[in-house]
Parts: structure tokens; sequence; C-alpha cells
């Protein structure tokens, strides 16, 4: 989705592995944006508490929480409560894209005009936005 974007310099994500491990280890980085997955369970919010902080005190650069899976049942309150009233792109949890995480395909490719989808093109518009 982001190869869609007219820009400047190219756009480059990396994907580490969960936890904090590789924040801890990056020196005096500094990035154009951290995007946090965080999904409401109790795990994944302490895992995002602490990236946050992590990304604060090392001053990595602004902070895009993406709160993934979420459900109708309270789920956004709870990350709310959790990670404090900043701004999230949410990523609601739907079967269009849990059945494309199953079959090892992209969810643009299952469900192209999914609500799911839509979501995940919004971030990149913004990571894009943020970008240019």
């Amino acid at each position: 989705m982001l190869g869609q974007f007219q820009g400047g310099d190219p756009i480059v994500i990396a994907d580490f592995e969960a936890g904090v491990g590789t924040l801890t280890r990056l020196a005096e980085a500094s990035v154009d944006a951290l995007i946090v997955v965080v999904e409401p369970t109790p795990k994944s919010i302490e895992v995002a508490q602490r990236a946050i902080a992590i990304a604060a005190e090392r001053r990595l650069g602004p902070v895009i929480i993406v709160a993934n899976r979420v459900g109708l049942d309270g789920d956004l309150e709870r990350l709310r409560a959790a990670l404090g009233e900043q701004a999230f792109s949410v990523v609601p949890d739907e079967p269009a894209i849990r059945e494309a995480d199953r079959d090892g395909r992209a969810p643009l490719d299952l469900a192209p005009h999914s609500p799911g989808v839509a979501a995940i093109a919004g971030i990149a518009r913004t990571i894009a936005q943020r970008h240019v």
C-alpha cells in the first residue's frame, strides 16, 4: 500500500520481533515514526507500555499506536485506559483478516473492501503523510 503514495524519499518499515529487545539495542537512533501494534490483551498492553516508554526515554521519534484486533466489547476502552488518550489507529477484529492470515494471503488480496483493509490503508496514509 505504501508503494502507491508519491513522495520524496523511500519509506522503510522494519518489523521487529515481538517485545522490546530491539528497541533497547537501538543506540542513539532516530526514526521518523515508531509504530507500536497492540492487541487488547494484558501481555500485549504490557509490552506496548514498555515500548512507548523506551521510545520516549531514548527520544526515538513519534509513536503511532495501532490497536489491532479490536472487537466491540470494550477493547478500545481497555487500551485507552492502559495507554492513555493518545491517538490510535484501529484495525477491527474481523473474519476476513483472520482468514487471510490463516491462508497466508494479504488481506488486500482476499477482501480489498473490508473494514480491516480500509483501516490498514488509513495507517499507510498516516505513515506516508508523516514522511512527506
